[in-house]
């Protein structure tokens, strides 16, 4: 298998190399950036035109597999390939050359408006993100690391599509000897216009929403120990906030540290749809974050 990565030369394109290599750290695959230039017209009429165009993409793809070969020089002793091909569509040429090379998933880094640091999905990866049928890995802005895979957080609220996220999260973790986090985000924006005391009746509301949470990831680490877990492997937390920037800083974040989110649904039509606590949760990680598709977040 591979980590696949979609790289261009413009732009902070490393951050998706280094992710690409975090995981390779943690779990040895080759690692392989795949540049996607425009593909000509073909057709009798664009003649010549379409001749000096294909030229031109192809010198732009030999470009940006030279510079993904010069990043490669800060991770060595790790296999890696750079290769150019093109396409009428990035998304679905990644997602054709994945397939082809058995990617355990897709890497990509983030809009270069994104602060440093925030994972933003473009026009074009979010595309990726709601048609891939494999992970999708997102890079914060101008990341950059020489650790392993030390962490990975998942989002808990006791749904089927959870317990589907949390099989798929404990499968990686074990094979990138990763501890598990387990994290429900209770998340309640205020409704009061003036007053900023928060009623007895919601504190109730709020205290039961962390008596329940806590139950059910009792639940689900008793599922994780059965696994092969053991208590050492596994943390949890509840992050109770009015919003969710506060909820996911919360939790306490550290280098080494992956955020997995899924789909709101498991049903095919809606493979990586996000809802909104996974957007919610991807717009506020400060951590590379990890789309699994058919899971629930």
């Amino acid at each position: 298998m591979t980590y696949l990565v979609g790289y261009g030369p413009r732009g902070d394109d490393r951050s998706a190399i280094e992710l690409a290599f975090q995981f390779a750290r943690s779990h040895p695959e080759p690692v392989v950036a795949v540049s996607v230039v425009p593909q000509g017209w073909g057709t009798p009429l664009a003649g010549g035109v379409d001749r000096e165009y294909e030229e031109w993409a192809a010198g732009e793809g030999r470009l940006s597999a030279e510079l993904a070969l010069s990043d490669f020089a800060h991770h060595p002793g790790i296999p890696a390939e750079a290769v150019w091909v093109a396409g009428r569509s990035a998304p679905a040429t990644l997602i054709e050359q994945a397939v082809a090379r058995d990617a355990r998933m897709i890497v990509v880094g983030s809009a270069e408006e994104a602060e440093p640091g925030r994972v933003r999905l473009t026009s074009k990866t979010d595309r990726l993100v709601h048609s891939s049928p494999l992970p999708v890995a997102i890079a914060p802005r101008s990341f950059r690391t020489t650790s392993a895979v030390t962490r990975v957080t998942v989002g808990f609220r006791d749904d089927d599509a959870s317990w589907s996220l949390l099989n798929r999260v404990a499968e990686f973790s074990r094979l990138a000897s990763a501890r598990m986090r387990l994290v429900t985000f209770l998340v309640n924006p205020s409704r009061r216009p003036v007053t900023t005391d928060i009623s007895h009746a919601q504190t109730q509301v709020i205290e039961l929403w962390g008596v329940q949470a806590a139950a059910a990831q009792q639940e689900a680490a008793a599922h994780l120990k059965t696994l092969g877990f053991s208590d050492d492997d596994l943390e949890y937390g509840i992050a109770a906030a009015g919003d969710w920037g506060t909820a996911v800083s919360s939790v306490g974040w550290t280098e080494g540290d992956v955020m997995v989110v899924g789909s709101s649904s498991t049903h095919r039509l809606a493979q990586v749809f996000l809802g909104s606590s996974a957007s919610k949760i991807l717009r506020n990680a400060p951590v590379p974050v990890v789309v699994v598709p058919g899971a629930g977040a």
